[in-house]
């Protein structure tokens, strides 16, 4: 089972950024997915998470409005895009996959088994 998370890099505050996860070796359409993030010095973090159908999605109260967690089951592919980007959001990105298809996708990244490599994002003001 491998993730692959892509479309990271610098970004001016306001602007728009999408992420993209590719999923392989894995049945991606029976597995919720997620994105979570690490900025310098924190805790890695919910941003995001869609249940296996993409009918549910939850986000972090720090990106609600902004961001939108979608995803494409035939490509085996998750997105995040991104916007009105603020410095604060700058992180390293991670996409990640659950052992679970759920009606209501988990915030907790411990129900997450497998995970990419991460993307770094970087926001400048």
């Amino acid at each position: 089972v491998q993730l692959q998370a892509s479309g990271g890099g610098l970004v001016q505050a306001g602007g728009p950024l999408r992420l993209s996860c590719a999923a392989s070796g894995h049945t991606f359409s029976n597995s919720d997915m997620g994105w979570f993030r690490q900025a310098p010095g924190k805790d890695r973090d919910l941003v995001a998470v869609i249940n296996y159908s993409g009918g549910r999605t939850d986000y972090a109260d720090s990106v609600k409005g902004r961001f939108t967690i979608s995803r494409d089951n035939a490509k085996k592919t998750g997105y995040l895009q991104m916007n009105t980007l603020k410095p604060e959001d700058t992180a390293v990105y991670y996409c990640a996959a659950s052992l679970y298809a759920s009606d209501v996708p988990s915030r907790d990244q411990r129900n997450y088994a497998y995970w990419g490599q991460g993307t770094l994002v970087t926001v400048s003001s």
